[in-house]
């Protein structure tokens, strides 16, 4: 599936620049990274929903449930064969997961991805793609040296990106950083 539709929870700007440092710190180690992506629609956050297509969204009734406060946990790995993506896991509350189970419920029906499904969804910030299995450990350790601990964090909009497009939409919150 490559032409989706994503909603994404985004962060403030003191969140956003914790992520980008650790970003960073994997550029400074020549390491795989979310730094190295360069398109304009590259941040920080926390997808909620991704399918083909969607309808119009209105994202309105999800206002109340922003700025939501996170926790940004451990690593996390996914993936199989000869790469990982290396993502800091989102610690899941019941504010948390209140508000992905509404956004699911307002986008109505869909051919969700099967990982962003109510039930089945790891809550997770991408923080490096393709990290061969030989540079796992030195990503690890570049991570925790930089921090090491659970990141308190905020969650302050909701944004629509279309691969297809290539276009980013923000529904709800403050969507634009007030410094990058």
């Amino acid at each position: 599936m490559t032409d989706v539709v994503s909603l994404e929870l985004i962060f403030d700007d003191e969140t956003d620049s914790a992520v980008r440092a650790e970003w960073d710190a994997l550029v400074s180690a020549d390491l795989p990274s979310q730094a190295r992506h360069r398109g304009e629609s590259n941040r920080p956050h926390v997808t909620l929903l991704v399918r083909p297509d969607l309808a119009p969204f209105d994202a309105a009734p999800l206002e109340a449930a922003l700025p939501l406060a996170l926790r940004l946990g451990a690593p996390v790995l996914f993936g199989r064969g000869r790469n990982r993506v290396i993502a800091r896991s989102v610690i899941p509350t019941e504010e948390l997961l209140s508000l992905h189970a509404r956004v699911h419920e307002l986008a109505g029906p869909g051919a969700d991805v099967d990982h962003t499904v109510p039930g089945a969804w790891t809550a997770h910030v991408t923080l490096a793609r393709r990290v061969p299995l030989e540079r796992l450990g030195d990503a690890l350790g570049v991570l925790e040296e930089r921090s090491g601990e659970d990141l308190a964090a905020r969650a302050v909009g909701i944004r629509r990106w279309d691969a297809a497009t290539k276009t980013v939409t923000d529904l709800v919150g403050r969507g634009t950083l007030e410094s990058c």
